[in-house]
């Protein structure tokens, strides 16, 4: 799952920050990874951790873990529509005016919601053709991408949270 050279990677990823955390690391493997990794944390923070944020105003791990149950919902869906439609156009989404429900879940729920739509979403990436892997896509934020870069800025999604459960962890 790699872009042909790695100027193609360097050029593609400068336009989306979460892509550039990814470094030489395989996307989909961070991707498969995440869901243990967020159960791991969930575990080590406990129900009074995941009431932690990092700053004033910033949103608890709790909030962080729904975050990512709904940002997971919403990779499903462009996926989907990359692979079916010849340029698929994304639908961007405002994540603060999501969050304002994020009062309703519990970190249990938010963790199952993220792990098994995880689940089933890595169980379509292994199944791509290496050739839809080329297959552009435009952000209207971010840009024309490839689906291989979409998959890139999941996983650096992925890492920029966890980074932020271990930062919360270590408090």
């Amino acid at each position: 799952m790699c872009l042909s050279t790695a100027r193609e990677r360097y050029i593609l990823r400068s336009m989306n920050p979460y892509a550039e955390q990814l470094g030489n690391r395989n996307a989909l493997e961070v991707i498969a990874e995440t869901p243990g990794q967020l159960a791991e944390m969930v575990g080590r923070l406990g129900p009074e951790g995941m009431g932690r944020s990092l700053a004033p105003g910033k949103w608890t791990a709790r909030e962080i873990l729904c975050h990512l149950a709904d940002a997971e919902m919403v990779f499903a869906f462009r996926i989907r529509q990359t692979v079916a439609e010849p340029h698929y156009v994304v639908q961007p989404y405002d994540q603060d005016a999501w969050a304002e429900a994020y009062s309703a879940y519990d970190a249990k729920e938010a963790l199952a919601v993220f792990s098994a739509v995880r689940q089933w979403n890595v169980a379509l990436m292994r199944r791509l053709p290496q050739e839809l892997l080329s297959k552009p896509l435009t952000h209207p934020e971010r840009g024309t991408m490839t689906l291989d870069v979409l998959l890139q800025t999941i996983a650096g999604h992925d890492l920029n949270h966890i980074r932020q459960f271990e930062q919360l962890a270590s408090k």
